[in-house]
Order: structure tokens, then sequence, then C-alpha cells
């Protein structure tokens, strides 16, 4: 997904694995915001890293299921993935790390999908996120010994979030934060809107620099987030893999949309709307038309279906709204 900066003022550095963007609606004030995202950035990685050994989440990791105390970030990004674990009945499970490293994905993205070798190790299925012991307020968690935590699918949208209410708040203008997708706007829009570019036919690169969007929306707050089997993709063994993984079965999930794209009041909520409708597969557009989440979701074919206030797809004649 890319925003359209238009008249505002952008600047973008990698992070994350992916690529930050901070929009502003003051051009005198982009240094300032980008110097804020950049900060926000590098306490969520200290704190939810799977990949680096200082990190926060790396001890918790490899505590041996013994209790260990955690900072108050930390402590809120493990809140929050058990939110969305319990929101979307266990679809979107944090202790999905095991399997996504015995699937080879078990260091950094850019560097782990270089390893083509066949795989070794059976699938690892969730151990459940209800083994997930957290004392928010005390700022204790514990899980068992051999359960590893990733906090992929929320950490990201968790920070675009964070960044963007803070920015707001201290700058005084408009916001729109995006982190490869995971978006969030606050303050008050440039005229019109933003307008944001839905690309979801794109394989993964670091820089962002994939193909043209297929669509293009206006937002004014809230968030914002596309779920894709694409752009996380690697091949091990002459197998096509992704990293949206069935906690059920520690394999990826075999899914009829190949991406789908929610608009929610969080960038949380969409990007836990987004993965699980992956997940649900053929269940996803009643259950989020059940939620009142406008969406869009792409059959591998690339046709798509919108759900809800999700504006009418204009580049897929087999298009529908659901």
């Amino acid at each position: 997904m890319a925003a359209v900066a238009g008249t505002t003022g952008i600047r973008s550095f990698p992070a994350l694995g992916t690529l930050a963007s901070v929009l502003v609606t003051e051009l005198d004030r982009l240094g300032q915001a980008a110097r804020l995202l950049d900060a926000e950035l590098r306490a969520i990685d200290h704190a939810c890293s799977r990949f680096r050994g200082d990190s926060e989440l790396w001890r918790v990791n490899h505590a041996g299921g013994h209790p260990v105390q955690v900072s108050p970030l930390l402590a809120e990004a493990l809140a929050t993935a058990l939110m969305v674990a319990s929101a979307t009945d266990g679809d979107v499970d944090p202790t999905c790390g095991q399997a996504l490293v015995r699937l080879g994905y078990d260091q950094d993205f850019a560097v782990a999908r270089r390893d083509t070798s066949a795989l070794t190790q059976p699938p690892a299925p969730a151990a459940g996120w209800r083994t997930v012991e957290l004392d928010q307020a005390r700022g204790v968690v514990r899980v068992p010994a051999g359960v590893m935590l990733d906090l992929g699918a929320t950490a990201k949208a968790l920070a675009a979030d964070r960044a963007a209410v803070a920015i707001a708040a201290i700058t005084g203008c408009g916001v729109l934060v995006n982190l490869g997708g995971d978006i969030r706007v606050a303050g008050q829009p440039p005229p019109g809107g933003w307008r944001v570019g839905i690309r979801d036919n794109v394989e993964f690169t670091p820089d962002d620099s994939g193909g043209e969007p297929s669509q293009a929306i206006v937002i004014s707050d809230s968030g914002l987030a596309t779920s894709s089997t694409g752009v996380r993709s690697w091949q091990r063994g002459g197998i096509r893999l992704h990293h949206i993984i069935a906690p059920r079965t520690g394999l990826p999930v075999e899914s009829c949309w190949r991406a789908a794209s929610v608009a929610a009041a969080t960038c949380v909520d969409a990007n836990a709307a987004s993965t699980a409708a992956i997940l649900r597969g053929e269940a996803a557009p009643e259950w989020l038309d059940r939620l009142r989440l406008p969406a869009r979701l792409v059959h591998r074919d690339g046709t798509a279906v919108t759900i809800g206030r999700w504006p009418p797809d204009p580049a897929s004649a087999a298009g529908r709204t659901a």
C-alpha cells in the first residue's frame, strides 16, 4: 500500500523490515515528525523484535518458562496481541513464532528469504494465545518453555497508531503514518482528505517500490491496513511459503484471497481484521459485514469484492459489492 502525498510533506526511511513514511500537512513540521516516528520505531523494535538478541521479546522467548519483567511498551504490545487474538477467535495468534521458525522465517526477512534450501523440521502448530500469562499492571509476562511469541501481526500496526497520535499532538498538524501498508492518520487532514493507493499484487520489496496501485481511496481519520500472501513470501525446497500462519496447523494458510484491505477505528483493528480475513477465506465477507468494517478482498485471480462503505473497485470488471 502506498500513500499519495499530493502537496503535503513526506519523509521515508527503512524500519522494521519495511519502508516507514510520515506525511504532514505543514512542511515546517516534517523534520520533527520524522524524528518522532524514528524514535517510536526504534523503541518498538527494541521491545518487540523476535530477531534481536538484545530485545525484550527475545528475553521473554528464551526465559525457559520463567516470568520476565518487561517495559510498559512491551506490556502494551503484548496486551494488544492478546486482545487481537481474542477478538479474532484465535485466528491471529501471537504464539506462532515457532511455526515461523520451522518454515525458515528465523531472522530478519530480507536475510531469511535468501535461503531456498529444503525445510528439515515438521510444522509447529501454535501453542495458543491463552498460554500467555500477562500482568500488564505489574509488567510481568510468562510463556511456557518452548513457546515463542511473534508480534509481527500487531506490533507494526500498534507503532503506526502510537506514532500518528503522538506526532499530531506534538506538532499540531495533520499526520499520516504508513508502515509498509499499516496506516494511521491523526489530526486535521489536508483538504479533501488523504489519498491512499491500495496495492495488492506485489512481491516483497524493502523500498516499497513495486507496482502501481490497484485502487485509490480517500481517508480522513482512523486506520487502514492491507494483508497479503504475496508481500512476505519465500521459497524453501521449491515450496512457496508466506507469513500468514494458520495457528492450528503451523502452516501458511491456503486462502481464496491473495489480499485484504480493511478500514477501522485504529490501525491495530484494521490489521487484525485484514489478517483474519485472509485466514477466514470464504467466510470473511459476511464476518466483516457483520462488524461493519469497510473492506476490499482480492481473489487469487485478481477480481475484487468490496464490503460495506468501501468504494466499488473500478479495476475489476468482475468486482462486486457484498
